[in-house]
């Protein structure tokens, strides 16, 4: 007999289990931190100061598709350190984190 899922309050699941692992915790910081940089680029590309010489649908969506793969290049390798700063903060909240990590394996 399997237990129900927990149901989600207010549109946020409540079910917090797959935070509990360091590395799943800095893989949501990470893809925070592309979801943030893609929006700040797509903010920056929106703000256009002439209008572009060549301009098409085909364009945009390649451009689209190109700054999705940047933002995922600059936070797994150079990030911002906003997804370190929602990744600490997370982790404070999570006990058994912070038991795991003060006291590492001998």
């Amino acid at each position: 007999m399997s237990a129900a899922p927990i149901p989600a309050v207010g549109g946020i699941a409540s079910d917090t289990s797959r935070l509990k692992t360091a590395g799943n915790l800095k893989k949501a910081g990470q893809q925070f931190e592309a979801v943030f940089t893609g929006m700040m680029l797509k903010s920056m590309r929106q703000a256009k100061l002439a209008d572009p010489l060549f301009d098409s649908k085909a364009l945009d969506t390649f451009t689209e598709m190109q700054d999705a793969r940047v933002s995922q290049s600059m936070a797994e390798s150079t990030p911002l350190g906003i997804g370190k700063a929602m990744t600490d903060f997370l982790a404070k909240s999570q006990s058994d984190l912070n038991e795991s990590q003060a006291d590492p394996p001998q």
